[in-house]
């Protein structure tokens, strides 16, 4: 059974810095693309970051400059490194990685979500 653990959320000051992290575990084969995701109170679900197998990555215009996603393939597992927070990056974090499972199998994987508060 795969699972996604995720750590590193918290309470910041509007400029400081946090990392996340997210690992995947279970009975995996391989992993596609790796991504970030974040609801903020009162919004959908939007993407953040994301990374592929080969390591080319895709940002939100909202935090370009600001994070920065990488991966980890030899553990299965993702961090989100953000810097310059907002208030308005507060929101839940997500973790979503696409697992092979089997030889034919494969699917998207949530994390249970990480909460990240910028605030003076």
């Amino acid at each position: 059974q795969v699972q996604l653990a995720e750590s590193g959320g918290g309470l910041v000051q509007p400029g400081g810095s946090l990392r996340l992290s997210c690992a995947a575990s279970g009975g995996i084969v391989g992993i596609g693309l790796m991504n970030w995701y974040r609801q903020a109170p009162g919004r959908e679900r939007e993407l953040v970051a994301q990374i592929s197998t080969g390591g080319n990555t895709n940002y939100a215009d909202s935090v370009k400059g600001r994070f920065t996603v990488f991966r980890d393939n030899a553990n299965n597992a993702m961090d989100l490194q953000m810097t310059s927070l907002k208030p308005a990056d507060t929101a839940v974090y997500y973790c979503l990685m696409n697992i092979q499972t089997t030889l034919t199998e494969t699917g998207d994987y949530w994390g249970q979500g990480t909460r990240v508060t910028v605030s003076s």
